[in-house]
C-alpha cells in the first residue's frame, strides 16, 4: 500500500492557447490521480504553465500586449480548460510566481558555488519555437538551410557568452542509475532510447543562461546581472518549487520524490537526462518514474502528421466537448490507444467509440437495467445479501485487481478493456436469464434476485470507470438511489457486495449516450 502518490504533468508553454495534446496529458494525469484518491492514497497532482523565454516574449510583442498581461491571460485559459475537462489538480504552478523564482535562484546559486556552473562561450544553433540548443551535428539541412531536428523550422546561429551546467560530469552516474532502475523510464521503448543515447554519445554541458542583450523575459542569474536563466533549466525546477523547495516544507517532505512525471515523448531527454542530473547535483532524490506518452497525429492525404499550429491541423478540445461531451472525450483519449504509442485522431474514430462502446454497450446496459427495475421493482429494490456464484459475478470481482494493476501503471487502455468485458458479459447475462420469462412464470423471488445482481454490477462498473468518466459514474450511482458518493465509499468499499439498500428507489434518467448518426 502506497503512503502517497505525487503525479505531475509538464508545465505548458504560454505562447498560444491549449490544444488536444495538453488535454491528453492532463486527462491521463487526472485519471490516475482520481484512482489513487479512490484508493485512499494521499495524492498530489501538479500542473501549471511555463511563462518565460524568448518565444513567449516574441508572442507577446506580436500580440502588442505587455508580457505579464499576455501570460496572465493564457494561464487563465489553461485553468479554464482544466475546469471544463473536470481535471482536478491540487496545485497550479506558474514560473512567474515568487515561490518558483525563489527556488530557481537558490538552485542556480547552489550549483554555482558547488562549481557545477561555469562561464564559457557558446557557438551553435538555437531553435526559438522549441527553446532548444543544437550542435552542428544535430541540426538537419533542408534546401541548404539549417533546421531544428524536432520541429523542422529554421534555427538561428548563435555565438554567446553564457553559463553552463556540468552535465557531462554526471553521465556515468546517470547510466548506472538507469541500468539499476529499469522502471525509471516508461514505456520500455523509451527506456531503451534514453539508455542507448547515454551509452552512445558523450553529453555536452548544458547551457543554462541567455544574455539579456537577446531578450529579458526570464529569471535573473544571482551571479550575473547580464544573464537570465535558460527556460528549460528554469521550468524543470517547478516540480520541487511547487512543494516549497528550498525550504524543508511539510509538502516537500511528504510528496518528494515524485511518483511519476507524465510527459510527451518530445521532452523525454529534458526529463530523463537533464532533470535527474540536476537533482543529483542538488543532493535530492530522483523521481521514481518518467512516463513518456505518444502523440496524437492527424491524417493528411494518407500521411499521419503531428498536430501543429503552423499547419492549421490542431484539434480544439472545446469543439470536441461541444460535440460529444466531456466524458466521451476523456474516454476516447484513454481508450483508443495505449498511452505510450502514437494515435491517429479523427472525428470518425471518436464517433465509432461513442456509438460502439458508449451507446451500444455501456449506455444500453444502464438503460436496460434501469428500465427493467422500473418495471419489475415498483416497490423498490429487494436486497439479497448472499453474493451469487456465476461467470458474470466472478468476472466482476476479478476487475478489482485488474483495474488496480492497469490504472496504477497508467495502462488505461487495457484497464478499460477489462471493464468493457464485464459490460458485455452483463448484456449477455440478461439475454441468457430472460427476466421476462421469470415474470411470466411467476418466479418473483428469482426475478428480484436477478435484478439485484444487475444493479450491483452497475454500481461496481460505475465506480471502476469513475477515474476516467467521473460524471457518468456519478450519474449511474444517482439513478441507483445511492446517497454516498463514489470517492467517500473508496476502492475497497466498492467491492463489498450488497451495498444497494433494501427498498432503494431507482430513478431512470434519459439515455446516457443516445446513438448518433455520422
Amino acid at each position: 500500500m502506497r503512503s502517497k502518490y505525487y503525479v505531475t504533468t509538464p508545465i505548458y508553454y504560454v505562447n498560444a492557447k491549449p490544444h488536444i495534446g495538453h488535454s491528453y496529458t492532463n486527462i491521463a494525469a487526472d485519471a490516475v490521480a482520481r484512482f489513487f484518491r479512490l484508493k485512499g492514497v494521499d495524492t498530489y497532482f501538479l500542473t501549471g504553465t511555463d511563462e518565460h523565454g524568448q518565444k513567449v516574449e516574441k508572442a507577446a510583442r506580436e500580440a502588442e500586449r505587455p508580457t505579464q498581461e499576455f501570460v496572465d491571460e493564457l494561464a487563465d485559459k489553461f485553468r479554464e480548460l482544466w475546469r471544463l475537462l473536470e481535471v482536478t489538480p491540487d496545485d497550479f504552478i506558474r514560473t512567474t510566481e515568487g515561490r518558483h523564482i525563489k527556488a530557481v535562484k537558490y538552485v542556480l546559486n547552489y550549483l554555482y558555488e558547488k562549481g557545477d556552473i561555469y562561464k564559457d562561450s557558446y557557438s551553435g544553433w538555437y531553435c526559438v519555437p522549441c527553446e532548444t540548443f543544437w550542435t552542428e551535428g544535430q541540426v538537419e539541412k533542408i534546401n541548404g538551410k539549417a533546421v531544428c531536428p524536432d520541429c523542422k523550422r529554421q534555427v538561428d546561429e548563435l555565438t554567446e557568452e553564457n553559463y553552463f551546467f556540468r552535465l557531462s560530469k554526471y553521465q556515468n552516474w546517470l547510466i548506472d542509475y538507469i541500468r539499476s532502475h529499469p522502471d525509471f523510464v516508461k514505456p520500455e521503448g523509451r527506456y531503451n532510447e534514453v539508455l542507448s543515447f547515454l551509452e552512445r554519445e558523450r553529453l555536452n554541458d548544458l547551457c543554462i543562461s541567455r544574455p539579456k542583450s537577446r531578450f529579458s523575459w526570464g529569471i535573473d542569474l544571482p551571479f550575473s546581472e547580464e544573464h537570465i536563466a535558460y527556460v528549460w533549466f528554469d521550468a524543470l525546477i517547478n516540480y520541487i518549487s511547487a512543494l516549497g523547495y528550498p525550504e524543508k516544507t511539510e509538502k516537500l517532505e511528504k510528496y518528494w520524490p515524485a511518483d511519476v512525471h507524465l510527459i510527451g515523448k518530445d521532452i523525454l531527454r529534458q526529463h530523463a537526462v537533464y532533470w535527474p542530473i540536476m537533482l543529483h547535483a542538488l543532493d535530492l532524490d530522483i523521481p521514481y518514474q518518467v512516463f513518456a506518452h505518444g502523440w496524437w497525429l492527424v491524417d493528411n492525404k494518407g500521411q499521419a502528421e503531428k498536430m501543429s499550429k503552423s499547419r492549421g491541423n490542431i484539434v480544439d478540445p472545446y469543439t470536441m466537448v461541444d460535440e460529444f461531451g466531456v466524458d466521451v472525450y476523456r474516454y476516447f483519449l484513454l481508450r483508443e490507444i495505449p498511452l505510450g504509442v502514437d494515435g491517429l485522431f479523427s472525428y470518425d474514430s471518436v464517433l465509432k467509440r461513442y456509438n460502439g462502446d458508449l451507446a451500444n454497450d455501456l449506455g444500453n446496459l444502464v438503460y436496460r437495467i434501469l428500465s427493467m427495475a422500473e418495471k419489475y421493482l415498483p416497490e423498490g429494490v429487494v436486497r439479497f445479501e448472499a453474493r451469487p456464484k456465476n461467470r458474470l459475478i466472478e468476472s466482476l470481482f476479478e476487475l478489482k485487481d485488474k483495474v488496480d494493476l492497469e490504472f496504477s501503471s497508467l495502462n488505461f487502455y487495457d484497464g478499460l478493456a477489462s471493464i468493457w468485458e464485464v459490460v458485455n458479459l452483463a448484456n449477455k447475462f440478461i439475454e441468457e436469464e430472460q427476466p421476462w420469462t421469470m415474470r411470466k412464470e411467476g418466479r418473483i423471488e428469482d426475478l428480484q434476485r436477478f435484478m439485484y445482481i444487475l444493479l450491483e454490477v452497475l454500481r461496481i462498473i460505475a465506480a471502476c470507470i469513475y477515474p476516467v468518466m467521473p460524471s457518468t459514474a456519478e450519474k449511474i450511482w444517482q439513478q441507483l438511489g445511492i446517497e454516498d458518493d463514489i470517492l467517500s465509499v473508496g476502492w475497497e468499499g466498492v467491492f463489498v457486495w450488497g451495498e444497494i439498500k433494501d427498498g432503494a428507489k431507482i430513478e431512470k434518467f434519459p439515455p446516457l449516450f443516445p446513438r448518433r448518426e455520422a
